[in-house]
């Protein structure tokens, strides 16, 4: 069996860059890119035949479709698309600006598709390959304070349902990943984004709602060197997981919601 070569964007920090670390000792092919490379060749410290590190913005197809290029001419083909590029816009709606919103929805959902919009057509060719989408459970659950991220996440989540089935019948299995909390920079000030509208009705709830997140930032349970373990054991599986869902507080809040909308279904059923 050949190596497989990994496309993952977001890869110069947090769980990007575990999975390309992991996939490379692993024995695979990795193309790493960021929007900022600078020294993420030095840190993976892999020779060239088995990485290749490329600046990118996943929202700018063009740049997408060189990138997807210059994967093809370097190693031949893609085994595994990991969509990983993602920031949180985080605050009560009315708070956050049209603009960040839209900037939210461009990052996250926008620009998975461009990058799967690329890949894709390399995928049938082969009939092979795996597209692997960094979700959350804030894509299956949403909070006060989330409303936005969970929105980008939801709309991830719904294209990727109905996507995985356009593409099984090719070939191309999909996985999507839905962790909890996890020990990264994602709630960082300088990752995460807080609405600056200032609306003296949410004045006390945002106040409790940036201290939780500030305590939060580098104190969450979940572990991301085990989860990048878990997905490029996943990869490497013949029959992959359609969904993984990481963290005791992903199960319980997914779980909860399963049982909510359970019972929001019995009692229309009742109502018509």
């Amino acid at each position: 069996m050949t190596d497989k070569v990994w496309f993952i964007t977001g890869a110069a920090k947090g769980l990007g860059y575990l999975l390309a670390r992991d996939a490379l000792r692993a024995g695979d092919k990795v193309v790493a890119t960021s929007r900022t490379v600078d020294g993420l060749g030095d840190r993976l410290a892999a020779p060239d035949d088995r990485l290749l590190v490329l600046p990118l913005d996943v929202t700018d197809a063009d740049a997408v479709a060189k990138a997807r290029d210059a994967t093809i001419e370097t190693f031949g083909q893609i085994d595994v698309l990991v969509n990983n590029a993602g920031r949180a816009q985080l605050g009560f709606f009315e708070t956050i600006r049209g603009d960040d919103v839209r900037r939210q929805f461009e990052i996250n959902v926008f620009g998975a598709m461009n990058v799967a919009r690329a890949v894709l057509p390399t995928m049938r060719r082969q009939r092979s390959g795996l597209v692997v989408t960094i979700s959350s459970v804030n894509g299956l659950v949403a909070n006060p304070g989330g409303s936005i991220y969970s929105a980008s996440k939801f709309a991830l989540e719904g294209w990727m349902e109905g996507l995985a089935e356009e593409i099984a019948p090719l070939g191309i299995r999909s996985l999507v990943v839905d962790p909890g909390m996890m020990r990264t920079n994602f709630l960082d000030p300088s990752t995460a984004r807080q609405g600056d509208l200032e609306i003296e009705d949410y004045a006390e709830a945002v106040s409790a709602f940036r201290t939780f997140i500030s305590q939060a930032n580098g104190a969450q349970d979940n572990d991301p060197e085990e989860l990048a373990a878990l997905i490029v054991k996943e990869a490497s599986s013949d029959a992959p997981a359609r969904r993984l869902l990481f963290g005791a507080d992903a199960h319980e809040w997914a779980g909860a919601k399963c049982r909510q909308l359970a019972s929001e279904i019995d009692a229309s059923k009742a109502r018509t």
